[in-house]
């Protein structure tokens, strides 16, 4: 079952969460569902969090640049496999969220809370996020301000922040250094060790385990070339063998 199916078909009873977004589920099953849920949660709960968070968070960051593109929609679409016959029920996600009154801080301080033993799960939404964001074609500074504004509700530092953003550039129009979090003094042995620990961090079959849902495995997957072809250009540039 796909994960808009379990969202929208009530089959994710598992997810019993208070907040922001347990409203959201409770409205759209029709009831609220109240209770809290505990530290952590199965696989079933963080998947469907996770993703009411990406749809949540991506309402809330198209009202800060007043619009939302047909690009970003298609984006959206395209990226997450959203079937069109479940395009409506999104939408009212989507809606629910942009139009009602809190801001996007308590969606981000309760995915922190839900996910702070698994910052990697944050940085993919992150990532996500960039994704949407850089769909037509351009970062906005609203969008990038929101986006930066996340990121430290998560618990990232700025310095992490700039390594995230260099990755969303791509390797193209990155410094591939930004990218792996290294500075241009670090050893060949320092970059090595902190280009291992990204891939491995990053897998997608780690953070399948922790709660990405399937639909969402390709973004993880352009995350890791984009490491990739950073390291590769170091190494072709400082011949490490």
């Amino acid at each position: 079952m796909s994960i808009w199916s379990s969202i929208i078909g009530g089959a994710a009873g598992g997810a019993i969460l208070g907040g922001p977004i347990g409203a959201i589920i409770g409205a759209l099953a029709g009831h609220y569902i109240g209770k809290k849920m505990g530290e952590g949660g199965d696989l079933e709960t963080d998947q469907v969090s996770f993703t009411i968070g990406v749809i949540a968070l991506s309402a809330k960051m198209a009202k800060v640049d007043g619009h939302v593109s047909r690009e970003e929609i298609d984006a959206f679409k395209q990226a997450f496999k959203v079937p069109e016959s479940e395009m409506k029920n999104v939408a009212r996600i989507f809606n629910m969220a942009r139009k009602e009154a809190t801001g996007f801080e308590p969606y981000a301080r309760q995915l922190a809370k839900l996910f702070r033993a698994k910052p990697a799960m944050l940085e993919e939404l992150l990532g996500i996020l960039f994704h949407i964001a850089r769909a037509d074609g351009v970062i906005h500074p609203a969008e990038l301000q929101f986006l930066a504004d996340v990121s430290a509700i998560f618990g990232f530092s700025a310095a992490e922040f700039d390594r995230i953003r260099a990755e969303n550039l791509g390797p193209d129009k990155a410094d591939p250094y930004e990218i792996l979090g290294v500075s241009r003094a670090a050893t060949d042995r320092e970059i090595k060790s902190a280009y291992r620990k990204l891939i491995k961090e990053h897998h997608p079959d780690l953070l399948a385990s922790q709660g990405l849902p399937p639909e969402f495995i390709e973004v993880a997957n352009e995350k890791l070339s984009v490491i990739n072809v950073a390291f590769d250009r170091i190494e072709k540039e400082r011949g490490m063998t």
